[in-house]
């Protein structure tokens, strides 16, 4: 059977990848972040800028690390709704706390569900506030 003259072939409809092609949406928060991971010090003042406003728990925890601000990661508690929201807020409360095995210990196992959470990266790979 040939495929032009499948039952199917004479209802489906023809697709063109520029004229069908779906909006990607603008993340501004994972940009933002992704900036900040980068060594943008711009990036960093607008993190904390942004969190006295936002309900992004993974903006709230790169504030609360940047800022040293107690309460940004609180919010990010509050806000916290997934397991892996839940796990960043473990790890920067781990790394404030100056608590390096800790952190190894969540560390390992945040990334090894969530391989692609370079904001885990980030805070692992950041130095431990000195007591």
């Amino acid at each position: 059977m040939c495929p032009a003259s499948a039952p199917s072939a004479h209802r489906q409809r023809i697709v063109s990848g520029s004229a069908h092609r779906a909006p990607v949406p603008d993340d501004n928060t994972t940009l933002l972040l992704h900036r900040l991971i980068g060594g943008d010090l711009l990036a960093a003042a607008e993190v904390v800028h942004r969190a006295t406003s936002s309900v992004s728990p993974s903006l709230l925890v790169a504030a609360a690390l940047v800022d040293r601000e107690p309460r940004f990661l609180l919010q990010a508690a509050a806000l916290a709704t997934t397991t892996r929201d839940r796990q960043l807020v473990a790890l920067a409360d781990a790394h404030l706390r100056g608590d390096a095995d800790r952190l190894d210990a969540l560390v390992r196992d945040h990334l090894s569900e969530h391989p692609d959470n370079l904001l885990a990266s980030w805070i692992a790979g950041r130095d431990l506030p000195r007591p």
